[in-house]
């Protein structure tokens, strides 16, 4: 699971034009659907910048931040007071995999990563929704609206910002 939102998290910021671009901001409905037909909706919003920093904001219907740096992910969760902070490799060549997603049909790509199957849909050379299965075998689709590419974010945005009071688990 980890793996795969990193993946997602950097195929939204080199996907739409992979050789230029620096940035990606969007807003995003994440929609999972189980094996039950149940589906939730999270709605947020994303930055993400070269060479491997994003930031996921959730906004309902809970409230959390997910950080993406280069070698840690850290999720602030202020419901909880709490936040977690994860390594993760630096194997990961996200803008490479990106670079070599095939394109399947007008508009849409697969791209694989660790037996998952990643399908990025494109509209006017943005970016619109990736899908996939996770490791549960729900399936996942998350679209992006008002997406904005190579505005200069201020790297500040991607530092955590955890109050002294919450509790922090390492993983």
């Amino acid at each position: 699971m980890k793996q795969k939102l990193l993946l997602l998290l950097f195929a939204t910021a080199s996907f739409a034009n992979i050789t230029n671009i620096q940035s990606f901001e969007a807003d995003f409905v994440q929609k999972i659907v189980d094996d039950k037909n149940k589906t939730i909706f999270y709605y947020g919003h994303i930055k993400a910048q070269r060479p491997q920093f994003a930031l996921w904001e959730y906004k309902k219907p809970i409230i959390k931040s997910v950080y993406i740096l280069q070698n840690e992910a850290v999720i602030v969760e202020p419901e909880l007071e709490q936040a977690i902070v994860k390594k993760i490799g630096s194997n990961f060549d996200f803008f490479q995999l990106m670079k070599n997603a095939k394109k399947i049909a007008k508009n849409s790509y697969r791209a694989k990563f660790n037996n998952t199957n990643f399908i990025i849909k494109l509209d006017a050379n943005k970016i619109t929704s990736i899908s996939y299965k996770d490791e549960f075998e729900n399936n996942v689709t998350i679209d992006f609206s008002h997406q904005v590419e190579n505005k200069k974010i201020d790297k500040k945005a991607f530092e955590p910002h955890i109050p002294d009071d919450y509790d922090i688990i390492r993983n």
